[in-house]
């Protein structure tokens, strides 16, 4: 197994982003258990990855961010009020930006704001 290595310009777009907000995330569990789809690593450990700034662990789960339905059905059930569905669009839009160069022309102060809007 391949260690992990922080891209510290992703933790960096992950802390200053005000639509990502997972470091209240308590990793209770409650979330992975009432998934209608049942995946395990959502949104557990990969909150964490983001956090952590492991920008490819997070791209390699990128079946997974797009595999969420966006119910809330997670979020309404967080015990640490963490805005999941949030945290997943954000997700998405910056694999948008990074893997497929979708929103491409937008400066890097908005690069990610506009896929969330």
């Amino acid at each position: 197994m391949t260690p992990s290595s922080v891209d510290l310009e992703f933790a960096e777009t992950v802390a200053s982003s005000n639509d990502f907000d997972a470091w209240a995330c308590m990793n209770c569990g409650v979330c992975s258990a009432v998934c209608p789809i049942g995946i395990d690593l959502l949104p557990r450990k990969l909150f964490r990855y983001a956090v952590l700034g492991l920008k490819d662990e997070v791209l390699a789960e990128q079946d997974t961010i797009f595999q969420c339905l966006l119910c809330k059905l997670c979020e309404e059930n967080c015990t640490a009020n963490v805005h999941i569905t949030a945290n997943m669009r954000f997700l998405r839009g910056y694999i948008d930006q990074e893997k497929f160069g979708l929103d491409a022309g937008r400066g890097k102060e908005g690069r990610h704001a506009a896929s969330h809007a």
